[in-house]
């Protein structure tokens, strides 16, 4: 009897022990509580016209920012001297993949580990069209996902084409308008001259929202720099 008391007793702790681990697994991580400044979703181009070559231009223009003092100084400059970021490239309407999680960076190593993480995260895509209103519902998705406080909330999308596949651009773009969301653009001009007033008309909006073309993949790191520091540095203008 007691052999067999103490049997259920050890099994008793193992449902116990096995029932606690995964509640600590569901339960949000201690940083939960952090109130941020922005979150900003980075939304990149990885369709079938981006070739590894102008794909890896884009990668090092991100990572390059990240490393920069001024996108430092442009966070610390905010209320709560923090941002979270996110990042997944995008092509199809559904084929989106996470680069970075929701990421907390207040400091010059944050800001560094993201680069980092960037850096060595491989191309998850490269087919399945250009869907723009596809990589805004994911973005709205991600921002259901994150463990942080914080009213404003920018989607950064950058890509080298119009919306040609998934649902209408503009009723995504407004729907996230509608919620509170900013869209900001960074389109590369390489393939669609036009495609910076293609991203005026359709594609950025919300209070502030704003755009900055890159003429070509060329020039894409010096554009996203000057883009990710001003849509930073609105922190401190709220």
């Amino acid at each position: 009897m007691r052999r067999m008391e103490r049997r259920r007793n050890s099994e008793r702790l193992i449902l116990i022990l096995a029932c606690a681990s995964f509640v600590i697994a569901l339960s949000p991580p201690a940083r939960a509580q952090a109130t941020v400044d922005m979150h900003l979703v980075l939304a990149v181009d990885a369709s079938g016209s981006v070739d590894d070559a102008r794909f890896e231009l884009q990668r090092r223009g991100y990572v390059a920012a990240f490393r920069h003092a001024r996108v430092l100084e442009a966070i610390r400059g905010g209320a709560n001297r923090s941002i979270v970021v996110a990042m997944f490239q995008w092509t199809g309407p559904q084929q989106q993949a996470e680069i970075v999680p929701w990421t907390l960076v207040k400091d010059e190593t944050s800001a560094k580990a993201v680069a980092s993480l960037i850096e060595i995260k491989p191309r998850e895509l490269s087919r399945g069209g250009t869907s723009i209103s596809g990589a805004i519902d994911y973005a709205m998705y991600l921002f259901s996902l994150s463990p942080f406080k914080g009213e404003r909330r920018v989607i950064d999308i950058s890509g080298d084409g119009s919306n040609n596949r998934g649902r209408s651009v503009t009723a995504a773009r407004d729907e996230a308008v509608a919620a509170g969301v900013v869209i900001n653009g960074l389109p590369i001009q390489a393939w669609e001259p036009d495609l910076g007033q293609y991203y005026k008309n359709n594609v950025i909006g919300g209070p502030g929202a704003f755009m900055i073309v890159a003429k070509n993949f060329d020039t894409f790191s010096d554009a996203i720099l000057k883009k990710t520091i001003t849509e930073i540095a609105m922190n401190v203008q709220r």
